[in-house]
């Protein structure tokens, strides 16, 4: 079976957490834990979130004059780099030797007419309080927005049209490799009207690129690993309930979080409806069992409406 498995941010860093390469690794190693054991049962592509190590790099390059500091399409493959090799390192130390691993830095085309260019969305970057924030955004030209109860900066998120690294990344996966690719999204690039192609200042949704990932690569199970165990209805509140399954028409009846499960929820629903396969959500502590079905939200487009489970 293709498992396709997309690393939320919480993989690589905790809230609150400093943004140090210890903390970062140690993360790592307990997704790998989590990884490993789905890598010698199935073929295995992982992407992954970056907003934070790519706000850090972007703070770093505020040290340089404006016009020399590094653009986001820059600092994006620069992410899918140092991610890639700490994820292959500490998976490397938990599967026989043998097992070939790669890391694809992976350009994504999108439309230079997008409108989420026009209105900036996508969290990167620590989190400040809403008096440090305001400041930056002034010094800076930022654009930012509340992220629970701190303050984040925000850059345009424009969608997915197509993954360019497509070929070599089945080449590998045929090959027996595991493979990390589309991380932080994707490296988000445009062609102009000479038909030249070239990065841009945004960065892709994860999830949404994950999806295009997975249904591309033809994946039997796509898989969105986050720090909650199940999608909720009416979470935060004593009524919360979590969702067991579900086909994609009964979840389009709610609203979830654009901030947090909605687009994980969105991107499960249209690999659904798009392959006929399943989609699911879910904590990485239980990845095992939502490989099973036993664990997180599944999604598929043949389920009998939805099943919950009470809160207890």
């Amino acid at each position: 079976m293709r498992v396709v498995v997309a690393l939320g941010g919480n993989a690589l860093l905790r809230r609150g957490q400093a943004l140090t390469a210890e903390n970062q690794r140690e993360n790592v190693r307990i997704a790998a834990e989590a990884l490993a054991p789905i890598a010698k049962e199935h073929e295995l592509v992982v992407s992954h979130g970056n907003g934070p190590q790519v706000g850090l790099l972007a703070l770093q390059g505020a040290a340089y004059k404006p016009d020399e500091a590094y653009p986001l399409d820059v600092l994006g493959a620069e992410t899918e780099g140092m991610i890639g090799y700490m994820i292959e390192q500490e998976m490397g130390n938990l599967l026989p030797q043998e097992v070939p691993f790669a890391t694809i830095l992976t350009m994504i085309e999108v439309d230079g007419a997008d409108p989420a260019f026009q209105q900036p969305t996508k969290f990167i970057g620590p989190v400040y309080d809403k008096a440090d924030a305001e400041r930056l955004a002034a010094e800076k030209g930022w654009s930012i927005k509340p992220d629970g109860d701190k303050w984040r900066r925000v850059v345009p998120s424009p969608a997915p049209k197509r993954i360019f690294e497509l070929r070599p990344i089945k080449w590998l996966l045929e090959k027996g490799s595991i493979v990390i690719c589309a991380g932080g999204g994707g490296i988000p690039t445009v062609y102009d009207k000479k038909g030249k192609l070239h990065g841009v200042e945004a960065v892709i949704d994860k999830d949404f690129a994950s999806e295009l990932l997975a249904r591309e690569l033809g994946a039997d199970l796509f898989i969105m690993a986050t720090d909650a165990d199940a999608v909720y209805l009416d979470w935060g509140t004593p009524q919360a309930r979590g969702i067991k399954r579900a086909a994609p028409k009964a979840l389009s009846k709610y609203d979830f979080p654009a901030g947090s499960m909605g687009p994980k929820v969105e991107a499960a629903c249209n690999f659904a409806e798009a392959t006929g396969k399943a989609a699911a959500i879910g904590a990485l502590a239980d990845l095992q069992g939502i490989v099973m079905g036993t664990a997180g939200t599944t999604v598929h487009s043949g389920a009998a409406d939805m099943a919950l489970h009470e809160v207890t």
